[in-house]
């Protein structure tokens, strides 16, 4: 029996274990042995993570599809897992560690240190995957990998010694993002852009043979820069090629200023006219822009920073080659220094010898680490590189070929236009949490890279041997004794970069590189549904490490969905004081409430815009759907087993068979094409305005009404659409939706593993012109409408008998609402010109319509009576007489003080959109609210000049 009032908290535990113990979500079920696979690898979630809206989102719309494909029958694996999360889970235990006053990680040491993490992981690794379970996700649990798997772990071994053996994997100095606080190379997605408010100083620059004075311009050339502190590590002054301040200057030299260097001006078309002097400084080994210039025109490499964002002069070579006498008195002052106390130091410098020409408030982007929140520094360093720009060309052609498409398709541009502009991909890490490259080193540096350590140690101590640095017998000491060769051959410290070891989460975690059942049969995946901001970062590698290992695409479509937002459209952040926990929602609304809001608002590319009350209204939609249950639970309402809804004889019945027919189609079509709005919307129509507001009610009567044949038929009715209701929401609501089916009826088997409502197949074309001459006008009536292989079917003539009863209701209501007819005022209703099926169908619903838009009569007449509102309804004429019954005058005055109303808030808007600052500079959340106001406004607008004109012709 169902409880009377839903309360989602006693029931989503319950279903859970249910599930569970049932192992419903089991890939590779006896029963689906022959099924055709369907394959989706979750994001894995970092390790430390706790669930966030995003992955609300993300978690639902993927569910949605497993959910909806396992009932269509398909051996369904959705695979989850975790990430190692390198960076964050260290900081994590790093801080506990801290918090608890225990030894840090180099007092621990290594091995001690990452057994601290293991146990870490172990004690509470497991959160995200709970709250994930919370949601609703139907992962096959039983399968949960984590990146640093012993299986995964071996992968990611066997796929850097190939890709290091193909030379597609080499070590290389370049610049990188490094982490002054953290002290290791960080990921572009791990930098935040921060705006802050800075200075730009000009900075003179004199000219090699010209005797420098700060009061004549052609002794100097005057460069702009954010970043004095640098200066010393310059090797050239660019200016455009085509400005004509500089070019006579071209090839000649200046004097960097503090330091005596001479260096190069160069003309590259990286230089900006119409910014700063126009002439930039150029400080390769400290800016990513600076260091292209650099090698375009072979300029030198000066890194005057050490890891630690510190001033390193007096013991650094590079910048010591060739510095003249007298100059080392500034590297001794400023040594050590850290790089913001130095910028203080360095400009005060300069001013003090001239060297200043002046500063200017500006306002730029800086970049920060995400989680050190310190200024992230560009740093020359020697770090490990995968050869992206090869392994980008078959995954570039998979997408122009077809065979891995985006959804929505404008994302491709993004993903070509990231590819084709590839750069060598940094992988190492200096972390001690993760995968720690396969590299081994010998006395001179020499790297030796093998699956093993005893392949790599037998590989260097046969070369070493070779070349006569060890003796044959100091070779086979050492490869027995790990002791002796302790020194003499080292292991790299560094790990790899996590987006290493997911970039092959399609295969790894199916068993590879062993060529296992699951490999064979679940490769290539069906569908990865992602957040935009990794497309480059996770998807493209995975299109690379899946067509260069696997010779296959590892999916075939790509669904990107948008951002979460706040109500009023802003992005959520802690700084901001808008974050909206999901788990809160869950408590407060239930699973089911927040999941069917974010289906039902994720349309393509549309960023969502969530409030509260947006899930407390859906909370409503499922307490409306409990309630029509217990409604007909109350009334006694059973499917037998033998029911054929084919067989209804009833018109209110055949009705229902018609629109449940074309909710599953709308449904079904809409999740094909990942348009989960629009699927969503059509069973929150179907089964709160057709199911609950017009059959239920329009049944009502029967229900209520002598046992005979038609309520029998009609109580089977009821129950057949209601589980046709239950399977056609499972993948949006799955906790109330399994308690309902298991509460409604006595029944074997889960709904989730349910079969989904029969597909359509195409009406003849008989059949289309009976429909077609049935309904002309309805423009709900879709151009193919579903049969349902002899169960349900399309009924032209149901539809358009009942059709014509709701849309006739749904006329004079709106009307009653448009001129504000109180509900217990009747009105009389007149059918102008009925046509036949007309005049025989209103007698049989005249107490129906009366009772339900509030009418005192119901009559058919050749003309409208004066002073009547005249509606049309599918393709006829009703008229309601209201001349009497409203004061004209008074609605007039009324409606016209709301269409004055509405079109000030119009130009209100129209006044501020207007406004090209105003445009500019608010925040693009405010400007899409003004933009939305407006269109409330003129819709609101329309319909009250609708009202008015009907009210004129009134008159």
């Amino acid at each position: 029996m169902i409880e009377k009032n839903y309360q989602p908290a006693d029931i989503e535990a319950p279903m859970s274990l249910v599930w569970e113990d049932s192992r419903a979500f089991k890939a590779g079920r006896p029963d689906r042995r022959d099924a055709q696979p369907f394959t989706i690898v979750i994001p894995p979630p970092n390790v430390t993570g706790s669930l966030h809206m995003g992955h609300a989102l993300n978690n639902t719309l993927q569910d949605i599809l497993c959910r909806f494909e396992r009932m269509r029958g398909r051996d369904v694996l959705w695979q989850p897992g975790t990430d190692h999360a390198g960076i964050a889970t260290q900081m994590v235990v790093e801080r506990q560690l801290m918090e608890r006053q225990q030894p840090g990680r180099r007092e621990m040491g290594r091995e001690k240190f990452l057994q601290r993490v293991w146990r870490w992981k172990a004690e509470s690794g497991d959160t995200i995957i709970n709250q994930l379970k919370r949601l609703g996700a139907s992962c096959d649990w039983s399968r949960e990998r984590f990146t640093m798997d012993e299986g995964l772990s071996r992968a990611v071994v066997k796929v850097f010694v190939e890709l290091h053996r193909q030379g597609l994997i080499y070590k290389d100095k370049r610049l990188v993002n490094w982490d002054p606080k953290l002290l290791t190379a960080v990921s572009d997605l791990e930098v935040q852009q921060v705006e802050v408010k800075g200075s730009l100083w000009y900075l003179r620059y004199p000219i090699e043979g010209r005797t420098f004075s700060p009061d004549d311009p052609t002794s100097f050339i005057v460069v702009a820069t954010t970043r004095p502190e640098t200066m010393l590590g310059d090797t050239g002054v660019a200016v455009h090629p085509e400005d004509e301040r500089y070019r006579d200057l071209v090839g000649k030299k200046v004097i960097l200023p503090l330091v005596g260097r001479k260096i190069s001006i160069v003309a590259d078309e990286y230089s900006d006219p119409e910014k700063g002097s126009g002439a930039v400084k150029v400080t390769p080994a400290h800016d990513f822009n600076d260091f292209e210039v650099g090698k375009r025109h072979g300029l030198g490499q000066i890194s005057v920073l050490d890891q630690e964002g510190k001033l390193s002069l007096v013991a650094n070579e590079d910048y010591l080659r060739g510095l003249p006498e007298g100059a080392l008195m500034f590297a001794e002052e400023f040594d050590g220094t850290d790089r913001f106390a130095a910028r203080k130091q360095i400009v005060a410098r300069l001013e003090d010898f001239g060297f200043l020409d002046r500063i200017e408030p500006h306002t730029h982007v800086v970049p920060h680490g995400d989680r050190s929140g310190v200024v992230i520094e560009p740093f020359l360093t020697d770090q490990w590189y995968v050869d992206a720009k090869t392994l980008a060309q078959p995954a570039i052609a998979a997408v122009r070929s077809g065979r891995t498409t985006f959804v929505p398709r404008n994302w491709e541009k993004t993903y070509f236009d990231w590819m084709e502009n590839i750069q060598p991909w940094c992988i190492s890490r200096q972390l001690w949490w993760g995968h720690q490259i396969p590299a081994w080193y010998g006395p001179d540096g020499k790297a030796f890279v093998a699956e093993t350590e005893e392949e790599a140690v037998g590989n260097a101590l046969a070369y070493y041997v070779e070349q006569e640095v060890i003796t044959p017998e100091q070779g086979r000491e050492m490869a027995l004794d790990r002791n002796k060769r302790a020194g003499f051959i080292t292991r790299d410290e560094d790990v790899l970069d996590t987006w290493f070891s997911s970039a092959l989460w399609p295969f790894s975690t199916l068993g590879w590189p062993d060529d296992t059942p699951e490999v064979q049969r679940y490769y290539p995946t069906d569908v990865l549904v992602t957040g935009f901001d990794i497309i480059f970062f996770w998807v493209a590698r995975m299109m690379m490490m899946g067509l260069h290992f696997m010779k296959e695409v590892p999916f075939s479509t790509v669904y990107i969905h948008a951002l979460v937002r706040d109500e009023k459209g802003a992005k959520m952040s802690k700084s901001k004081g808008n974050v909206i926990d999901p788990l809160q929602l869950i408590d407060e609304y239930g699973a089911d409430a927040l999941r069917f809001t974010l289906a039902a608002m994720a349309a393509q590319g549309r960023d969502i815009k969530l409030a509260a009350s947006r899930v407390e209204g859906y909370r409503n939609f499922a307490t409306k759907l409990w309630n029509a249950c217990r409604f007909a639970e109350m009334n006694a309402c059973a499917k037998p087993a033998d029911f054929d809804p084919a067989s209804t004889k009833d018109t209110l019945n055949r009705w229902i068979a018609h629109e449940t027919a074309n909710a599953s189609r709308l449904v079904t079509e809409a999740l094909e094409a990942y348009r989960f709005n629009d699927a969503a919307n059509a069973m929150y129509r179907f089964v709160w305005n057709v199911y609950c507001d017009w059959y239920l009610e329009l049944a009502k009567p029967m229900l209520l009404g002598e046992d005979g044949p038609a309520k029998t038929e009609t109580r089977a009715t009821i129950a057949w659409a209601r589980d046709e209701i239950l399977k056609l929401l499972h993948p949006f609501m799955p906790f109330i939706t399994e308690a309902l089916w298991k509460t409604t009826a006595e029944r074997e088997g889960l709904l989730a593993l349910a079969p989904w409502p029969l597909q359509p197949k195409e009406l003849t074309t008989e059949q289309l012109v009976m429909i077609s001459a049935a309904v002309p006008n309805d423009p709900l009536m879709p151009p193919i409408l579903p049969v349902f292989n002899a169960t349900v079917f399309a009924d032209a003539e149901a539809e358009a008998e009942i059709g014509w009863v709701v849309d006739l209701v749904t006329a004079i209501r709106s009307v009653r609402a448009e001129m504000n007819i109180a509900p217990a005022t009747l009105t009389a209703l007149a059918l102008v010109g009925a046509s036949d099926e007309t005049k025989a169908r209103a007698p049989r619903w005249t107490d129906v319509i009366k009772r339900m838009a509030r009418l005192s009569d119901i009559s058919f007449a050749d003309r409208a009576p004066d002073g009547a509102v005249q509606l049309l309804v599918r393709g006829e004429v009703a008229a309601l007489p209201l001349k009497g019954v409203i004061d004209l005058a008074a609605e007039r005055t009324r409606l016209e003080k709301e269409i004055a109303k509405a079109e000030a808030d119009i130009k209100r808007v129209d006044g501020k959109l207007a406004n090209e600052k105003f445009v500019a500079n608010a925040p693009e959340e405010v400007v899409e609210e003004e933009r939305e106001k407006r269109e409330a406004a003129v819709e609101r607008k329309t319909k009250l000049l609708e009202a008015l004109e009907r009210l004129k012709k009134l008159a």
